[in-house]
């Protein structure tokens, strides 16, 4: 009996084990996880697209007493000021001004709220067969079949010559209309099966049904692309020329909803990343309603990440700098002594085992549904290719943070070594010389339409962002 307690208490010491956390979890905390879990899927409902997300945000920050940082130029940024910046309506960025200079170092939450989608092209409206269809070009890493059969929505801006921008929505209200991509029948698809999965539908197949019915004009031969072009001619001004300027997005039309019959996990599009933006975004509004804190904090959202975060809203042009200048007082000199003390967590979702495909995941190595944040001191592929790779002194950091706050963490790793990879905007934040470790939330599905997560990996990636902000 003696030497079973003594083993019981030695493996206690040693080992890291992880519970579920729905595990005795108290009437008080499960509100709290709940409370956000609502929150999040108004956020996923109203911000489809990055540009849905910033006009969100950027209404939500104002309500809770941020300025924009752009009329404040030429006056002094003092403790306790909270301001943001919108980035051509695609990425966020936003702090609270700390006690400290800026110069002593930021602690930075850093996500993206882009995600996969179907993009139009330059020219995309045709008539074939007397159907109207809308050509595609995916965005992003997606499989290509999981986008037929299922209810689209389309989302965006047309700009005229005049630069007069007009934003669509259509297929998110109960009396809108969607859209889809036909398939082929399984009688028909012989052929198709055939073929590997990656090749059963080509990219140039993901075309958009957009109608079926002609313009009253016999003597005009694309009478159902007429129409359509009438049709949105008549509601937004819209010609077939505005297409090539536009930036017209379609995604999936169905609302976030609960999953599981005890309601513990939320499926929707769009978790990838915008299930770490939020715990970040209300982590920082959480240190809004208090006192000033030591040092500056910030919540940078970006574009473009699906894409290797380029473009002039992505992770790898200068607005995050830009804006840390701002907070530095416009000195180069003291912007880069800030970036070398600034501690930063890559907010970005990790691969949450699936038993169903269990064979190409590391178990010892990977995070879990229900299991609180993940960590993952590299991602990249081939080798770490394309990683930060955290180093040991930080990453041991965060972790006595979240030890110290009770905020369970797990091991985070993208699958098997040599099976996939992939890479998050933490290397552009190192590149610039700041301590950055990727931490977020598990995903199951992980870029597809219809993606899960936990609910209780959410509020503890909250309460971790938090713990982060406040000791970094």
């Amino acid at each position: 009996m003696a030497t079973k307690t003594k083993k019981e208490k030695l493996s206690d010491k040693l080992f890291y084990k992880l519970k579920n956390l729905w595990e005795g979890i108290d009437k008080k905390t499960e509100k709290e996880v709940e409370d956000l879990a609502v929150s999040y899927k108004q956020f996923l409902d109203k911000g489809k697209t990055e540009r849905e997300c910033v006009d969100f945000l950027c209404g939500l920050f104002e309500k809770n007493g941020f300025v924009n940082i752009d009329t404040l130029k030429n006056k002094k940024l003092t403790a306790g000021l909270k301001v943001y910046q919108n980035i051509k309506g695609k990425s966020f960025l936003a702090a609270i001004i700390g006690k400290k200079p800026a110069i002593e170092g930021c602690n930075i939450l850093g996500a993206h709220i882009d995600s996969p989608r179907l993009d139009l092209k330059q020219n995309p409206l045709y008539e074939d067969s007397d159907l109207a269809l809308l050509d595609t070009h995916y965005y992003g890493g997606i499989k290509k079949y999981q986008w037929t059969t299922i209810p689209l929505s389309m989302h965006g801006v047309f700009v005229n010559e005049a630069g007069k921008k007009t934003t669509i929505s259509i297929g998110e209200e109960p009396n809108d209309p969607v859209f889809t991509i036909t398939d082929l029948l399984p009688h028909l698809a012989k052929e198709q099966m055939e073929k590997k999965a990656s090749q059963a539908v080509d990219g140039e197949d993901l075309d958009i049904l957009a109608g079926s019915r002609p313009y009253d004009d016999k003597d005009e031969k694309e009478k159902v692309k007429l129409n359509i072009l009438n049709i949105l001619n008549k509601k937004y001004g819209i010609t077939e020329k505005d297409f090539a300027s536009a930036e017209i997005e379609f995604v999936p039309a169905f609302k976030a909803s609960d999953v599981g019959l005890d309601r513990s996990m939320i499926g929707a599009y769009g978790h990838d990343d915008r299930c770490c933006a939020w715990p970040a975004i209300q982590a920082l509004l959480t240190f809004a309603k208090g006192a000033s804190p030591d040092k500056t904090l910030v919540c940078y959202l970006s574009d473009k990440e699906e894409i290797g975060s380029a473009g002039n809203t992505g992770a790898r042009s200068l607005n995050f700098e830009n804006f840390l200048s701002l907070l530095c007082g416009g000195s180069q000199a003291d912007l880069r002594l800030c970036y070398s003390r600034c501690a930063m967590l890559s907010a970005d979702v990790d691969a949450a085992f699936d038993p169903c495909y269990a064979s190409v995941y590391d178990k010892k190595n990977g995070s879990f549904i229900g299991k609180g944040i993940s960590l993952s001191k590299y991602t990249g592929s081939g080798g770490k290719y394309g990683a930060s790779d955290a180093n040991a002194e930080f990453c041991a950091k965060v972790q006595a943070i979240f030890n110290r706050n009770n905020v369970q963490w797990q091991f985070g790793e993208l699958g098997k070594v040599d099976k996939g990879g992939g890479g998050t905007i933490a290397l552009y934040a190192a590149n610039l010389g700041m301590e950055v470790l990727d931490c977020g939330v598990p995903v199951l599905s992980m870029h597809s339409p219809f993606e899960v997560i936990s609910k209780i990996d959410l509020y503890t990636t909250y309460k971790g962002y938090i713990a982060f902000l406040k000791e970094a």
